[in-house]
């Protein structure tokens, strides 16, 4: 396990193993501006280099763009714009708070225009579809991220919540930089339907994200007894074993754990100094 940088396969792009998810910054609950922007300086002051947002990480659709605002005006500040990749997501809309699904062509080059504005970039590293809309269908949504790939507007392709049927079909249009579904020690359904295995097999990158839990399901990797007993036993925390655990998986898997306080990114990032021994982390594939 090589935990100095992993690539954002089939780009060149070299990360730090850990990631931040940064929605927990821009949603309900979401901390005062000057702690988000502390998480933020935490992290790459720390080594990180890989955030992952989303225009849809807001309160609502009046609030579009939030975290991706909040990230550009950190970074600006911070001086590191140009060492920290950033990858958004576009395809949801946020209406009195909801979560749906729009991956109409007009709309998600809309959403990615205003990511650009938001990001203030030129171009967009990484560009993800964040679902699936049941309406649309897929390689109509995928067709408009490929146009805007090749107008220069984003440098990748990536692909949300989407299952190995639709990866496949996919990368028979298109080269996918990466996958980012909801995968953890306790959740384990892309390990058991074989997408872990087909992102690796495909050169894909593979992004679990709520990689512990998430922001209302945490709880349980703190509890949870096999995950504090390891902890114990390497001194570390729960949830640095359950980021562990997943980064002996495969050097092609960036998880990018949620963070709301400086301490609980710093304490992610040191997942990469554990090293579990291969029946624990055979015990650990059971408890999902």
């Amino acid at each position: 396990m090589d935990t100095l940088w992993r690539e954002i396969n089939g780009t060149g792009i070299g990360v730090y193993p850990i990631g931040l998810g940064a929605m927990p910054l821009s949603i309900a609950g979401r901390p005062e501006e000057a702690q988000a922007f502390e998480v933020i300086k935490a992290f790459v002051e720390a080594g990180g280099d890989f955030i992952d947002t989303a225009n849809a990480y807001c309160l609502d659709d009046s609030d579009i763009g939030h975290n991706e605002q909040l990230i550009a005006k950190a970074l600006e500040r911070l001086g590191k714009r140009g060492s920290v990749t950033v990858a958004t997501k576009g395809g949801l809309r946020r209406p009195k708070g909801e979560w749906t699904t729009d991956g109409r062509p007009g709309s998600l080059r809309a959403s990615c225009e205003k990511s650009l504005r938001d990001l203030n970039t030129g171009a967009i590293t990484l560009y993800q579809l964040h679902a699936v809309d049941p309406a649309v269908d897929l390689a109509e949504s995928l067709a408009e991220l490929m146009r805007l790939k090749e107008e220069g507007k984003i440098l990748h392709i990536g692909l949300s919540n989407i299952t190995p049927r639709q990866l496949e079909q996919a990368l028979t249009m298109t080269p996918i930089a990466s996958v980012q579904n909801r995968c953890n020690v306790l959740e384990q359904t892309d390990l058991r339907n074989g997408m872990v295995a087909l992102c690796q097999a495909k050169g894909v990158a593979y992004i679990p994200h709520s990689p512990v839990g998430g922001h209302f399901r945490h709880v349980r990797f703190r509890d949870e007894s096999m995950l504090t007993r390891l902890g114990e036993k390497y001194s570390a925390s729960s949830y640095q074993i359950a980021l562990a655990w997943f980064l002996h998986k495969g050097q092609h898997i960036l998880p990018i754990p949620g963070a709301s306080k400086p301490k609980s990114i710093l304490d992610s990032l040191k997942s990469v100094e554990v090293r579990l021994a291969p029946e624990e982390i055979a015990a650990l594939d059971r408890l999902g």
